[in-house]
């Protein structure tokens, strides 16, 4: 089977590395020159234990998953990696009973290894730290994002597969058993493939719109949340991740371990109308009064405006989050056609299992 997989974020490369794998000849095509340009180049590079979503979803099951198989690939491939273990804390008692909901819920959803400890156990980890109770999450860790799309690409090419970069998808229409897709770029045209698959991210809902047939009312909206980045100026204080309970629209702005060493602070929560990608050095005050309440020794002036992403979401302030939307057959009346909305946190930790699922669906 040819398929075209739209979009070279680790999304889109883990699916068609899984399709590679399978013998099908691949094809993504990249709007932008390189691997990884869009979501997947601004994130925590945090590999999430499976903890906070509900049990049966997509997300918890692809999390859960996707976690175990991407810390097989990446020792299997030397991707950079570590599994670092992160604490989900508490300073006070309306956050402790929300640790114990997460506790319950985590295990739940099969996430192994979870452990409820007392603030004086949880400074016997971390002896910055303060607070009343926390979780142990001895699977979560951190991951080289870059390095891991690197071997993606890699196993893409050794197996067959092609990514033509520069290479935007303006039109698709499906006629006579075969998608017609229609490039722009510098070296656009037409060329026809058996199946399409959506991962564009934060372009997919667009791309959606400029499907020939595709029911205008089965695009889901498409909600951007900003996260904000601050980095720290001076030596890592611990040497876990360290979350606070989850905020409207994310998990809080929370302690994050580079594989170097380097300890930064995010994302925050900022719901905007368009993309930017400029850190607002004024949401730091913000950023010092929330990450003191677990770390009240912060070092004035210490925070510098690092970097942001957005967040591709289904659903905005005060609505219950949504699942990640695989939009298949069924939901849209035309064939071999997948289309991935909503894909973000935990979409890295999900990928390989995600691919695993899509490339199965179209193979059936």
């Amino acid at each position: 089977m040819q398929i075209l997989v739209v979009g070279a974020g680790v999304i889109g490369l883990a699916v068609a590395r899984e399709a590679a794998v399978a013998g099908h000849e691949v094809i993504i095509a990249e709007a932008t020159d390189g691997v990884g340009n869009g979501i997947s180049s601004r994130n925590s590079e945090v590999i999430h234990g499976g903890i906070y979503y509900p049990t049966g979803s997509l997300r918890a099951r692809h999390s859960t998953r996707g976690r175990r198989m991407l810390y097989e690939f990446c020792a299997g491939h030397g991707v950079a990696h570590k599994k670092c273990g992160k604490l989900i804390v508490a300073t006070d008692d309306t956050e402790l009973v929300k640790v114990k909901t997460l506790l319950a819920q985590g295990r739940a959803n099969g996430v192994e290894g979870l452990e409820l400890i007392d603030g004086d156990a949880g400074r016997a980890l971390e002896g910055e730290l303060s607070c009343i109770g926390a979780m142990l999450s001895p699977e979560s860790g951190i991951v080289d994002s870059y390095g891991f799309m690197l071997a993606l690409q890699g196993e893409i090419e050794d197996c067959g597969g092609m990514i033509a970069f520069e290479t935007p998808v303006e039109h698709l229409s499906f006629a006579n058993s075969q998608w017609q897709a229609r490039f722009g770029g510098r070296d656009g045209g037409v060329a026809a493939f058996d199946a399409v698959v959506n991962a564009a991210g934060l372009g997919a809902q667009a791309l959606a719109r400029r499907i020939d047939g595709y029911p205008a009312a089965k695009i889901p909206p498409l909600v951007l949340a900003k996260g904000n980045y601050f980095g720290f100026a001076g030596r890592a204080a611990f040497s876990r991740l360290i979350y606070p309970t989850p905020v409207d629209g994310g998990l809080g702005v929370h302690v994050t371990i580079d594989l170097a060493g380097r300890m930064r602070f995010g994302p925050d929560v900022e719901w905007v109308d368009r993309e930017s990608y400029t850190v607002d050095p004024r949401r730091a005050d913000a950023f010092y009064a929330r990450i003191r309440t677990y770390w009240p020794r912060l070092p004035a002036g210490s925070l510098r405006p690092d970097y942001c992403g957005i967040r591709p979401k289904l659903t905005g302030p005060g609505e219950k989050p949504a699942d990640f939307m695989i939009a298949v057959e069924p939901a849209h009346g035309l064939p071999r056609l997948i289309n991935l909305f909503g894909i973000e946190s935990p979409g890295l930790t999900s990928s390989l299992s995600l691919a695993q699922d899509v490339v199965g669906y179209l193979s059936a």
